[in-house]
């Protein structure tokens, strides 16, 4: 018995060795300093930030949200190769931005192919003149060289004392000014990634009709990209409540992101009712690119019952987008019987742009009767 506890305690041991491996990041060329947070994580960042006159990075993992489909997502800077997506090293001085992305295949880090997918996010934030001036976010796959600036890592970050941090950074963004919103964006794609409920509420926060049509936006496609059936919840929120159209177009496309039931279903719904011709030509164009029965019969629907010529033609535009088998026999449908000349005209001006041989055949079928 002894003997069992001695080596479960082993076992411990080695987990939780493992696990702080994890929560420390790949980083080179760095003066690197561990430290816990005291009085919470917003008091330490800035507490550090503010005596800190020449250029530094602090940093911290929190857990992340799994991939979608079972793939795995990496953050950072590289291309595929024949052997996988090859991470970094990144700079963290370069101005290069960090690569989402998500795959089945293997990656690969310092010659190492990594099979599974990574559970941390590091979050770096770039002090200098005694302020927050920049934030970048990696997967604990990615190599990181600091350039020889100090690093202060600080250890067991809480996820929602983070988000309240990032937060923050959102919150005071000037967003008509392009620095200020890009490291906006930079956090609120961080908030995103994070395995915990907080992120949806301060999500939900950012699209509150009082907040920047820039920010609305922006978070649509997080909401949907990043945040399951709560991204949906707000995003069905948004296409009905929001007032601006530009923001509802935003919508469409962030529908297309999600996969969960019940957003193809919103994206038929707009492309039907929304008051905007406009938000309804929009989601028209991304129903084709998810193609399928139900998509093209609601595309299909708006050539016939839509009071607007203008969504008519979009329509007929998102036919020629869908895949040749479906589109091509549904346009040459269209330029034959389709009352209204303007939409005739306009299935066959994208006939002839599909370079099909049914479309070749029909159009000597017109011209020869």
């Amino acid at each position: 018995m002894k003997t069992l506890r001695i080596a479960l305690a082993a076992t411990a041991l080695l987990a939780a060795g493992a696990l702080r491996a994890q929560e420390q990041p790949q980083i080179k060329n760095a003066r690197l300093e561990t430290r816990g947070v005291s009085g919470g994580l917003e008091a330490t960042v800035h507490g550090i930030a503010a005596s800190q006159a020449s250029p530094a990075w602090i940093g911290y993992a929190v857990p992340m949200i799994e991939a979608k489909n079972g793939y795995h997502r990496t953050m950072c800077c590289g291309a595929w190769s024949s052997d996988g997506y090859n991470c970094g090293p990144c700079n963290l001085e370069s101005r290069n931005g960090t690569n989402m992305d998500e795959s089945d295949r293997p990656r690969a880090s310092g010659g190492v192919v990594h099979l599974e997918g990574s559970q941390m996010m590091f979050v770096l934030l770039r002090v200098a003149d005694r302020r927050i001036g920049r934030m970048r976010a990696f997967t604990e796959d990615c190599q990181i060289d600091a350039g020889g600036l100090r690093v202060v890592w600080l250890a067991d970050v809480k996820a929602a004392e983070s988000v309240a941090l990032l937060e923050g950074i959102v919150n005071s963004a000037n967003f008509d000014e392009s620095e200020s919103r890009n490291m906006a964006n930079g956090a609120m794609s961080a908030i995103a990634m994070h395995n915990d409920p907080v992120a949806d509420r301060a999500l939900a926060s950012f699209v509150e009709p009082s907040r920047p049509e820039k920010l609305r936006s922006q978070t649509a496609f997080w909401l949907g990209n990043a945040r399951g059936k709560a991204g949906l919840d707000a995003l069905k929120r948004m296409a009905k409540t929001d007032p601006s159209e530009k923001v509802r177009e935003q919508v469409t496309f962030a529908l297309t992101q999600s996969s969960e039931p019940g957003a193809v279903d919103e994206l038929i719904r707009m492309a039907k009712e929304d008051t905007s011709s406009r938000v309804r030509g929009e989601g028209l164009f991304w129903l084709a690119r998810k193609a399928g029965q139900r998509a093209a019969g609601a595309i299909t629907d708006a050539i016939e019952n839509d009071p607007d010529t203008e969504v008519k033609k979009r329509a007929v535009f998102a036919l020629s987008q869908m895949p040749k088998d479906e589109g091509v026999p549904r346009l040459i449908e269209v330029a034959k019987t389709n009352k209204n000349p303007a939409v005739r005209k306009q299935a066959m001006f994208w006939l002839g742009q599909s370079n099909d041989p049914r479309a070749l055949a029909f159009f000597e079928e017109v011209l020869t009767h």
